[in-house]
């Protein structure tokens, strides 16, 4: 506690003596004006710096605006305290454990407010291998620009006065095309080794080149992502396949040699052929889809990751004897659990997946009252999408396809017109199934009395 209140004490208005001096770009030579910045961001840092604070946006979308991308959202960075940013916004709360932040709502705006973080102290909670647990030391502006990971990322914008403050180069390294890392790579990717995967998501999205002195320890010390939880990694990963530059991020990946353990079975999906060229239709689908600003549905995108390994499961169980259906269920737990290991897949996402799967062997039948009720099922679209992705890659026939999307648009004629003859065997199986007990016993019973 007395180390956290002197932090914050000496945080103070301005940077301590002996900081770096940062490079002021006026909005003359950087372009972007405050109205390209978002509303509640605009907010935010007004009513702070109204308060006597420092307040910026901060990170991603001033780097994103300065390559003219459209950014996600908008940051701010302080040197207000969380319970200074809480006191000065109703509708706002702190949030996190490893380092405390405090989200702001303006409207329908959520705002993320950060605190300015401060040098990392000898006695730094850190696992064994160097990861940082808890990082709730606070410092000044300089230190906080210090503190980020890649110079891209440690640009402030201060709407007042439409400036970019910018510690290490970052305009110009932008400028440059080159993603490099501030401090000394080993250390930073030892202190978080997520950094690595957002190194290969940044590079990939923004068409930058890792700098080399960033990209040399990755293949080495790929194994420090074994110790990050898997929540953490799952939502990096989501980040990274949603990012509208998938493909790119699959394939870099692989080159930096961070494929194997994150996503296990990827490894085997990619050297498949049948395997790589459904996967890449989907990451490729999903790019897409981002690019057009739909939405995009994380239960469909690891359904696709995750089904050929499910299906040469599926085909064991087969082998060995087990029932068509019981042995699906078995090679989806399977699966689902081994990935678990890894990556904390919601139950949600979980559920969505199975849904998507389950539905495959029911697109085979397309006789009798079968197909009706098939189409009246919730997750029907995503079930049909996901058979028509399969017959892109060449899994089944295109006819199945085309079958299935002619009859959700026939009408109720049409339809009845389109349906497959029974199968005889089906047919003297529905004459063999019993009445059950209660009906015979009604049958066998006198009627009764008038």
């Amino acid at each position: 506690m007395i180390r956290k209140f002197i932090s914050r004490v000496l945080s103070g208005k301005k940077n301590r003596p002996g900081a770096p001096t940062p490079a002021v770009i006026p909005v003359a030579t950087h372009g972007i004006s405050r109205d390209r910045i978002s509303a509640g961001s605009r907010r935010v840092c007004e009513t702070l710096q109204e308060q006597g604070h420092q307040a910026y946006v901060v990170g991603g979308a001033v780097r994103d605006l300065l390559l003219g991308v459209e950014p996600k959202d908008f940051d701010v960075a302080t040197n207000a305290t969380p319970e200074e940013v809480r006191r000065a916004f109703r509708r706002s709360r702190i949030i996190g454990r490893r380092f405390q932040i405090v989200h702001v709502m303006m409207g329908q705006e959520q705002i993320e407010v950060t605190t300015f973080r401060g040098e990392l102290g000898d006695d730094a909670k850190k696992d064994e291998h160097g990861r940082v647990l808890r990082d709730n030391v606070f410092g000044s502006h300089a230190e906080d620009a210090a503190r980020r990971d890649f110079t891209a990322n440690a640009l402030y914008y201060d709407p007042a006065a439409e400036t970019v403050i910018d510690y290490h180069h970052g305009v110009g390294d932008l400028k440059a095309k080159t993603l490099r890392m501030i401090g000394e790579p080993k250390s930073r990717y030892r202190e978080d080794p997520v950094r690595m995967l957002r190194a290969v998501r940044l590079a990939a999205k923004l068409g930058l080149v890792i700098d080399p002195e960033a990209r040399r320890p990755i293949r080495e010390m790929a194994e420090l992502l074994e110790n990050v939880p898997a929540a953490r990694l799952f939502d990096e990963m989501l980040k990274l396949l949603t990012s509208g530059h998938a493909v790119k991020c699959i394939t870099q990946l692989r080159d930096e040699g961070l494929h194997h353990g994150l996503l296990p079975l990827l490894d085997v999906i990619l050297e498949q052929p049948l395997g790589e060229k459904f996967v890449m239709l989907a990451l490729a689908n999903t790019d897409e889809r981002v690019r057009q600003g739909k939405g995009t549905s994380p239960g469909f995108l690891f359904a696709a990751l995750l089904w050929h390994e499910a299906l040469a499961h599926w085909e064991k169980l087969k082998a060995a004897g087990e029932p068509k259906i019981p042995a699906l269920f078995q090679a989806m737990d399977m699966v689902l659990d081994v990935q678990a290991e890894k990556l904390a897949i919601t139950r949600r996402i979980a559920a969505d997946i199975k849904d998507i799967w389950l539905l495959q062997p029911r697109f085979d039948q397309r006789a009798g009252k079968r197909p009706y009720s098939l189409i009246e099922q919730p997750r029907f679209r995503a079930g049909y999408d996901f058979l028509l992705l399969r017959a892109e890659a060449g899994e089944v026939e295109m006819e199945v396809a085309d079958w299935w999307t002619r009859f959700q648009n026939a009408d109720g004629p049409e339809r009845a017109q389109m349906l497959l003859p029974e199968p005889a065997g089906e047919k003297k199986r529905r004459r063999r199934r019993k009445k059950p007990a209660s009906a015979t016993a009604e049958s066998d019973s006198p009627p009764a009395a008038a």
